[in-house]
């Protein structure tokens, strides 16, 4: 089995050692300086790799290319071509040139801009991103070259998630070497973000999703009870895999295997039919696009073993949501982890300072990171017990809590915990080696180890913008650095003196306890941190004076790419509610207050029936419950005029971000007062009545 693993490794991907089989020397060569060092790509060598990049691809099987890219709704696009070019003799050659590589022209138009493209102004670029590695995705319409993109407008803004991102590296590459330059390693020429998306997910019987217009139109249930079963027993985290999703994997794996993703560990996560998948660590635009192809085969899998893949964040009421953990780190082109402590993490001035940099970028930015985790279904995820709160703290552990309070206290640290071993109490057992600090679940933004895990991502969210902040305020703060440290006279002592200062400055930003308990809420409210519960309370961190100067320094975004993004961001909120409210509209009145209706006739023929026999006969309970159901039918009823009249108001509001509010402050509580006496009723009426799967049935029968 391994030696087929190796064998299928990357088989589908343009890769390095593809490159170097079948490009002239001059031509790969000339090709790496752009990838690795951020040279102007030379057309004539765009030539070149396009022709072998086609010969390859074809003899592969593949038929048609395609520009793939990340527009700002979150997912990929593509628009496909095929290699054919007609003959004057009536025949067809397959041709493939360096243009039709370097650029592509999608409709712009019809794509979020937040203003920034008009209907009637439509033209938009794809340009080559040659730092990840072209690849071959095989499916029903056979085998496609897919060319990772970015994505702007005619005017030159970016439209997607992938040029900002590639901005952003760029910039904490120039600070983060400007730093290491002045602890003496000039043999370092690059450094880049590392990450490792984590995917967590539900499979569900297809044929029962099908049977739900809620899974269907929003990818969550708007309506349902709890089973008498959850996750309270704990049975489902780590166990058995079933054998119709360990089919599914399996194919999953392969897949992703053949296309370079390195997909690692795999489990069952907390909540039924809730499981888990992760990568190895790659660079942070690689990693972002290896996500997306996460996500898509992990849909275009499941539909072939009848299952039904659900990304979204809070698919079922009263069990865990799936989120998205974001390890981040940074790795220069040597090989060194910059966030790796080392054996006595006190003694390693470099770490601290880039570990206290992060520390404080996190405090003075924390509203950035949490728009960056922000979508309509992740506010029914942070802030609950199951997933970090909407304030953003830093975990660091017991061993570096240590560490800087030394610091703080002394100016230097002499000394660090060391984790010892663990006897487990059996001779046929080993003793273990734990580690110096334990690992905190509920913090938002954790260190573990040798990288920060960012856990508040959603499950169905690009990774790309999160990283683009991570990245920017990183590199803002070690510019600052950098700017002080510069002009030193003793760097050693500067150095020491700025890692003191920054941690005494921003030493509110780190918590080790549990993020989960009111009585952090109300601590974190004394330290002055910011509780943003919802997407619509995030959003306007993005235009703010201070993240405009910051992202506008570093070139990262313009105002007014800033300003669409807002836009973008308050209208896609707004729609999504929109389409929950009317889906929610739909299924109450054509589906559940029809079998109500229908039950409350069967329990009133049945009193009729039953006194007419037996007029002495005791008929309390049938009253009872008609009684109770009719009662909550009514608030049903209700509750469904109210929505409907709310959504036929919000039609009527032009402005976006107030759009959005109506929607936040009025539509989604008259949501959940349709939903909440629905659900009472499913546990009233007759199972064969009602007219949707259950929550039983779309947790455990599969």
């Amino acid at each position: 089995m391994s030696e087929k693993l190796t064998d299928i490794f990357g088989i589908d991907v343009f890769s390095d050692a593809v490159m170097i089989e079948r490009l002239p020397k001059k031509i790969y060569s000339a090709l790496k300086k752009t990838i690795e060092n951020g040279e102007d790509l030379d057309p004539n060598v765009a030539e070149v790799v396009a022709n072998a990049m086609k010969d390859w691809a074809i003899e592969r099987g593949a038929t048609h290319y395609t520009h793939w890219f990340q527009p700002m709704t979150g997912i990929t696009a593509e628009k496909h071509d095929s290699f054919i070019s007609p003959t004057s003799d009536g025949k067809i050659i397959m041709e493939f040139s360096g243009k039709e590589l370097i650029k592509g022209e999608p409709d712009a138009s019809s794509f979020p801009s937040g203003g920034l493209r008009a209907t009637f102004e439509a033209r938009g670029y794809t340009a080559w991103d040659c730092t990840s590695p072209a690849f071959l995705r095989e499916d029903a319409l056979g085998v496609t070259l897919c060319i990772p993109t970015a994505f702007c407008s005619y005017t030159g803004e970016a439209l997607d998630m992938k040029t900002p991102l590639l901005r952003s590296m760029e910039a904490l590459n120039k600070q983060v070497l400007r730093i290491l330059k002045l602890f003496g390693h000039t043999d370092i020429k690059h450094v880049y973000p590392t990450v490792g998306p984590e995917q967590e997910y539900f499979l569900i019987d297809k044929s029962k999703y099908l049977k739900r217009d809620d899974l269907i139109f929003t990818g969550r249930t708007l309506f349902g009870a709890m089973p008498p079963k959850g996750q309270e027993l704990g049975d489902h985290y780590f166990g058995n895999i079933k054998e119709r999703v360990a089919s599914f994997m399996k194919e999953l794996n392969i897949e992703l295997w053949k296309m370079g993703v390195t997909a690692k560990t795999q489990h069952n996560e907390t909540a039924p039919a809730q499981h888990e998948l992760a990568p190895i660590f790659t660079t942070a635009n690689i990693a972002t696009d290896h996500n997306q192809l996460i996500m898509e085969s992990m849909k275009r899998i499941a539909n072939r073993h009848n299952l039904a893949c659900l990304l979204h964040e809070k698919p079922f009421a009263g069990v865990n949501g799936s989120g998205k953990h974001n390890n981040w780190s940074l790795v220069t082109d040597t090989g060194r982890n910059l966030l790796d402590p080392g054996k006595t993490p006190h003694e390693n001035t470099q770490f601290l300072l880039f570990f206290t940099a992060v520390i404080k970028a996190v405090d003075m930015h924390a509203d950035l990171l949490r728009v960056s985790a922000a979508n309509p279904g992740n506010d029914h995820r942070l802030g609950g017990h199951e997933a970090p709160p909407a304030i953003i703290s830093v975990y660091i552990g017991t061993q570096l809590e240590d560490v800087l309070n030394q610091i703080m206290k002394n100016g230097e640290a002499k000394s660090c915990m060391v984790g010892g071993k663990i006897n487990v109490g059996v001779h046929t057992i080993p003793e273990l080696y734990k580690d110096a600090s334990d690992r905190n679940r509920t913090s938002p933004f954790a260190f573990t180890g040798n990288k920060f895990e960012f856990r508040m991502v959603g499950s169905s969210m690009s990774v790309g913008m999160a990283n683009t902040v991570i990245n920017t305020i990183v590199a803002d703060v070690l510019s600052e650095m950098a700017d002080e440290l510069e002009q030193a006279e003793d760097f050693n002592l500067a150095v020491h003196d700025l890692i003191k200062r920054t941690i005494t400055e921003h030493i509110r930003v780190i918590y080790n306890g549990n993020g989960y308990s009111q009585e952090w809420i109300e601590e974190a409210e004394r330290r002055g941190l910011p509780n943003l519960r919802s997407m619509v309370d995030a959003i306007p961190a993005l235009v703010t004076e201070k993240a405009v100067k910051l992202f506008e320094k570093h070139n990262v975004f313009s105002k007014t790419e800033l300003m669409s993004r807002r836009d973008v961001l308050f209208d896609s909120y707004a729609k999504t509610l929109n389409i929950e409210a009317k889906t929610m509209i739909s299924m109450a009145g054509s589906q559940f207050i029809p079998a109500v209706v229908k039950y409350t006739k069967i329990l009133a023929d049945s009193i009729n029936s039953v006194k007419e026999a037996v007029p002495e006969a005791d008929i309390s309970v049938q009253k009872e419950l008609l009684i109770k159901t009719s009662g909550l039918l009514s608030e049903a009823q209700s509750a469904l005029q109210k929505l409907r009249d709310l959504i036929k108001e919000a039609e009527g509001i032009a402005d976006g971000e107030k759009k959005a509010r109506f929607f936040y402050e009025k539509v989604k509580p008259a949501m959940e007062a349709l939903r909440t006496p629905i659900d009472t009723l499913e546990l009233i009426v007759d199972r064969e009545l009602w007219p949707v799967p259950t929550y039983g049935e779309l947790l455990f029968e599969i």
